[in-house]
């Protein structure tokens, strides 16, 4: 890989870990930037993952230093996500290029639809559970999805944080400021596992994986100390954006 594009890539890992500590789904951005590179498909997923370890615990450290986040409560979570993410990781090894391609394409669009519709569903969930008293009746669902979630997260994990957190909103009654919160310590767990499946599939560009991680760090860190400062509607409009531009393009390379 030349420095330029070792630079290009190091600037989109810092700008999306910056707002991917509010909207998740970073992971739609810089994996097909990777693609986009030259970066071999599995190889970017599993170096993906390598660093978004780092940036999963950067962005953890300040939510743990206010209290935001309970242990207990998460540790069945922690268990599934780890059992889960290890499945998913292992099918990477198993599928082809191409199909990682096409998982990729459609996850993005999926997740753009999701994102687009999340405020007024999710808010709108959660209110129901809240006069009713139903979030007991909902937990089971709580963890089945969190289960099927991790799956994908270990395959992929593009829109993974994303999904979850309106997940932990609708099913187990937590403010937005507790979900965000609670899924950074989530994905640790989650990113941690599939990086070592994909190190033991020897599929990790070790390398340039340290240097993404390093920037993934310091990038979520300093995102997680103004995460209730950012301007949400925004932040929500560019990553849109940027992900509908690079759904696009991924697709034509599978057509052309």
């Amino acid at each position: 890989m030349s420095n330029l594009s070792l630079l290009i890539l190091v600037l989109v890992f810092f700008v999306t870990s910056l707002l991917g500590v509010v909207t998740g789904s970073n992971s739609l951005i810089t994996v097909p930037a990777m693609f986009q590179l030259g970066v071999d498909e599995k190889v970017a997923i599993a170096t993906n993952m390598f660093g978004l370890v780092f940036m999963a615990i950067g962005g953890a450290i300040p939510f743990l230093r206010q209290g935001t986040i309970n242990v207990r409560r998460l540790s069945p979570l922690i268990i599934l996500t780890i059992i889960g993410s290890a499945i998913g990781a292992a099918i990477v090894g198993l599928i082809t290029n191409r199909s990682i391609k096409v998982i990729v394409t459609v996850a993005m669009i999926v997740i753009v639809l999701f994102t687009l519709m999340r405020p007024r569903n999710v808010e709108a969930s959660a209110e129901h559970n809240t006069r009713s008293g139903s979030f007991g009746k909902h937990i089971i669902t709580g963890f089945v999805l969190t289960f099927l979630l991790a799956i994908y997260g270990g395959l992929y994990s593009g829109g993974y944080v994303t999904v979850l957190t309106a997940t932990f909103v609708a099913f187990f009654g937590m403010s937005f400021a507790e979900s965000i919160a609670a899924t950074k310590v989530i994905n640790i767990f989650s990113s941690s596992i599939a990086t070592a499946v994909f190190i033991y599939q020897g599929l990790v560009d070790l390398r340039l994986g340290v240097i993404l991680g390093v920037t993934m760090f310091a990038a979520a860190y300093v995102g997680a100390q103004f995460a209730t400062k950012l301007n949400e509607v925004w932040l929500r409009r560019i990553f849109l954006s940027a992900v509908l531009l690079l759904a696009i393009k991924t697709a034509l390379d599978l057509v052309i």
